[in-house]
């Protein structure tokens, strides 16, 4: 185990850490998602952008999990993709 993974190891036991890694990590999950999408569709961010009514400053700062997403916003990225939106809850 690097010294880093020590690290994290050692904070997760922190419940706030944990708590705001865990949101950050959903966030970044759904970034990432609408990224690789977007580029499996061979869209550009300005294509993404003019679909579903916004700019390519916006969906830069989706795609890097910086920007906080609706249900709707992300109904409208699905519909740009020709996909669908499914939502869950695990444990």
């Amino acid at each position: 185990m690097t010294n880093y993974e020590k690290h994290l190891k050692e904070q997760f036991k922190n419940k706030t850490f944990k708590k705001e890694f865990d949101k950050e990590y959903q966030r970044l999950q759904v970034a990432y998602k609408i990224l690789q999408t977007r580029k499996k569709k061979r869209m550009s961010q300005v294509d993404l952008a003019k679909k579903i009514g916004t700019t390519q400053s916006v969906v830069a700062r989706m795609e890097s999990g910086k920007q906080n997403l609706s249900v709707d916003t992300l109904s409208k990225i699905a519909n740009a993709f020709g996909c669908e939106v499914k939502i869950g809850f695990a444990n």
